[in-house]
Parts: structure tokens; sequence; C-alpha cells
């Protein structure tokens, strides 16, 4: 008799901890979902992404951008690989102030949420976090062919590589070339900055988009030269 008892004791207190596990799974597996969203947490999981984690960090972007998905606002994040930031030219990144640094970080931000099948539907130039997207400022350009993404700044071409992270909130996408802004290469006096057409007819376009190392060198040498050739023809006309 007391055998019995003692396992009907044992059998409701076993009973009740299964019924309280029950009722705690929903509310672990809600505060699992319920996570803030960490797009530099999602980079350091995904490997590979360090120069681009630490420009989110020295300017302040992550903290920002996190705080904007805690807000249910919707972004697209264009990551380059290290891989991307070491072709580039050597003391480029280290040139660009920090308020260029900042710009660089946002040109890779689209304000809203975009799947990889939703880039076709998107309008040219794109409006990314830099700001301006018209008058030679921060001009992005999209094309699609199926689920293939490509895109050009004026400086250089991008592809989409793969898909890093999505939720319907966020999209995050690694892109093979660092996506510099053609206003980091036309902010010298209108005089001495060549027209966009000029460069059209100096240079091929695949000068200008065949790679993130050569574009920033032959742009600046073309000012350079126009520079030298306008000193050039002024001195004769003084002397006379």
């Amino acid at each position: 008799m007391i055998k019995n008892k003692k396992q009907l004791v044992h059998l409701q207190h076993s009973s009740s901890l299964l019924l309280l596990m029950i009722m705690m799974t929903p509310l672990f597996t809600t505060t699992l979902a319920q996570s803030p969203t960490n797009i530099t947490a999602i980079l350091e999981k995904a490997g590979r992404f360090s120069i681009m984690i630490r420009l989110l960090k020295s300017t302040k972007l992550g903290d920002q951008l996190n705080s904007q998905l805690n807000k249910s606002f919707q972004l697209t994040f264009f990551a380059p690989p290290d891989k991307a930031f070491s072709s580039l030219p050597s003391g480029t990144l280290n040139s660009f102030t920090d308020q260029q640094k900042l710009a660089l970080v946002q040109f890779h931000v689209l304000p809203t949420y975009v799947s990889i099948l939703q880039f076709q539907t998107l309008t040219n130039p794109v409006q990314t976090q830099a700001g301006d997207s018209y008058n030679s400022q921060f001009p992005l350009n999209v094309t699609t062919n199926g689920i293939s993404v490509n895109m050009t700044t004026g400086v250089v071409k991008a592809s989409v590589v793969s898909t890093i992270y999505t939720d319907g909130q966020l999209a995050v996408y690694q892109v093979d070339h660092v996506l510099l802004p053609l206003q980091f290469y036309f902010s010298l006096s209108p005089a001495l900055a060549p027209a966009p057409s000029e460069l059209k007819k100096s240079h091929s376009s695949d000068a200008l988009s065949s790679s993130s190392t050569d574009a920033p060198v032959r742009i600046t040498r073309f000012i350079g030269v126009s520079f030298a050739v306008a000193v050039i023809a002024v001195i004769p006309a003084i002397a006379l």
C-alpha cells in the first residue's frame, strides 16, 4: 500500500514536470524568435567579412542599423568580403576621411527589404542610405538576368554572389567588389574635374568598370593630365 502511494506521488511529480516543460517550450521558442537582429553578428557568423565589420563598428553605423531593425525598419545590405577590399589599390581605404568611410558603408545599404527576385522591379538609380543618387553623387544602377543581380556605381561593376541572410525584414548579400561611390572621385572643383561625357570619350567603358582596382587611379590621372594641359595652355597666353 505504501509502495503504491510512493509510485503515485512519483507519477504525479513526473507529470507536473512534463506539463511545466510543455508550457515553457513555446515561451523559450518565442524568446529566440524575438531576439534582436544584429547585422554585425550575422557577418561574424558568416566569416570572411572582418574589414566590413570593422567599418560598421568604427563608423557606428552597425549600431544604427541594428536600432533601425529593432524598430521594424526594412533593410538590404551588400557585404564585400575581405578579398574584395584587398583587391583595392594599396592605401585606398586609409585615404578616405571618416565621413567618406561612413558614406562608403551607407552606400552598401538599401533602405528597404529586397528579395533576390525583387531586384528586377527596382527603378534606377537605386536609392541607398548614402544619399543623393543623382548628379554624380551616389548612383547605383541594378540589372538582372533571371536570379543574377549585377550593379554599377559609375566606378566599378559588382555582382551578387550569394545570400548570407534573409528573414523578410533584412537581406544580406555577398557582393564580389567594394561599391565605390562616384561622388568620391568627383569631389574636386568643377573646373578641374572632367565631365562624365568627356570621361566616356577618353576611356572605354571597360576602363571604368572592369575592376575596382583600376578605375580610381585612371580617373585621377585624367584629372591630373587635364589640369597640366590647362596650365601649359595659359602660360603662352600670358607671355603674349
